[in-house]
């Protein structure tokens, strides 16, 4: 069956499907949106409280770094805390990988190849089986094997594709099939080589990272380009903005390029115009100010706001909720593309912010409905 606008279309790599804790990722899952931690894992309510506010800005998976053994000791508390899955970062030192798995680790990120002989390898692997956790194969550019550097001169595809078949291997060698993969560079063209050849290479989930990407605006903008030219070609079942930024941050930039693909769909889709002389109110403001009142919605839903009447009505046609500037301070209010009243410039955002807080609830209760008949 043809699709209806097939521009749209994308068709996801094939994966074989794991299990972070109750989170599938690959396969058909939806691909998923992780961050990690910066405040020192062994502080319990710090690292909590930042978990905390990255749940309610959606993430689905979060990373946090166990460098000694007071962090692994309190690992413990904090997935109990955590309503999410937690991944153990895990950086040489193969005893903090025995001991997060047994404080109940989702899944170990780590490098096979700096953990150690084969043996202590082995034995990664079999705490991970006895604990049911994944294991997160992650390779970067920065931090790659001496003999690879050598062989290939420096950082490029084929090196970081090699890396990850070799501790892939390590794995498999165990038998162990439950990890997916990363191939991480700050380079958007180096990661994203690597990725496609990857992607080429092994069935298993790939993890998604422009790593080391900046700030906020910069890291924005490589983790777009990077990670949405292989989103778009259907490469990759969970991603990671890199930003130095605030984890929560991170989390809102990652939903914002799925949401631009059709990949996943939370929270308000806001349509605005960069804003002009023609404006009939403050368009930068009012957006920055809706888009910070309505980070609790997590319905999916469309709203639009424009300054003007050349293409506020239009886009407000393919809304569920629109706002169109007009003279005078008077402007015209959209309800699911169709005009409906006007509103003034003092009551503008509480007014749609009920407005979309009407809606949400009235999506919440049809899908509830649907799915209530469903069960009968």
């Amino acid at each position: 069956m043809s699709s209806i606008r097939p521009w749209r279309d994308i068709a996801r790599r094939p994966s074989r499907r794991i299990m972070v804790g109750n989170v599938p990722v690959g396969g058909d899952a939806p691909i998923t949106v992780q961050t990690m931690t910066n405040t020192p894992t062994d502080d319990v309510r710090a690292t909590v409280d930042q978990i905390r506010r990255c749940e309610e800005a959606g993430v689905d998976i979060i990373r946090v770094s166990c460098p000694d053994e007071p962090s692994t000791a309190a690992l413990k508390q904090i997935v109990r805390a955590a309503k999410v899955p937690i991944v153990a970062d895990i950086h040489f030192h193969y005893k903090r990988a025995l001991e997060a798995a047994d404080a109940g680790a989702a899944c170990l990120r780590i490098n096979p190849g700096n953990i150690g002989s084969e043996a202590r390898v082995a034995e990664v692997v079999r705490a991970a089986k006895a604990n049911g956790c994944a294991i997160r194969i992650g390779v970067n550019a920065g931090s790659l094997e001496r003999d690879l550097l050598e062989k290939y001169g420096e950082p490029c595809p084929e090196a970081l594709v090699e890396s990850a078949l070799d501790h892939i291997k390590l794995l498999q060698d165990q038998d162990f099939h439950e990890y997916k993969v990363a191939v991480k560079a700050s380079d958007v063209f180096l990661a994203v080589a690597a990725y496609m050849q990857l992607g080429e290479a092994v069935d298993c989930p790939l993890h998604l990272g422009i790593t080391e990407a900046g700030g906020l605006i910069g890291g924005t903008v490589k983790s777009s380009i990077g990670m949405g030219n292989l989103l778009w070609a259907g490469i990759g079942d969970t991603i990671r903005v890199s930003l130095s930024a605030e984890p929560e941050e991170e989390v809102r930039v990652g939903y914002e390029i799925l949401k631009s693909l059709g990949l996943r769909v939370r929270g308000v889709r806001v349509v605005s115009c960069p804003s002009c002389a023609r404006q009939g109110f403050d368009v930068i403001r009012t957006v920055e100010t809706l888009e910070d009142r309505l980070r609790h919605i997590s319905t999916p839903m469309s709203l639009s706001i424009l300054g003007c009447v050349v293409n506020g009505p239009g886009e407000a046609r393919e809304t569920d909720i629109g706002l169109t500037g007009g003279g005078n301070g008077k402007h015209m209010v959209y309800l699911s593309g169709v005009t409906d009243h006007t509103v003034q410039d003092a009551d503008m955002v509480e007014h749609i912010v009920r407005l979309v807080e009407a809606k949400a609830a009235e999506i919440e209760a049809a899908g509830q409905a649907q799915e209530a008949v469903a069960a009968e």
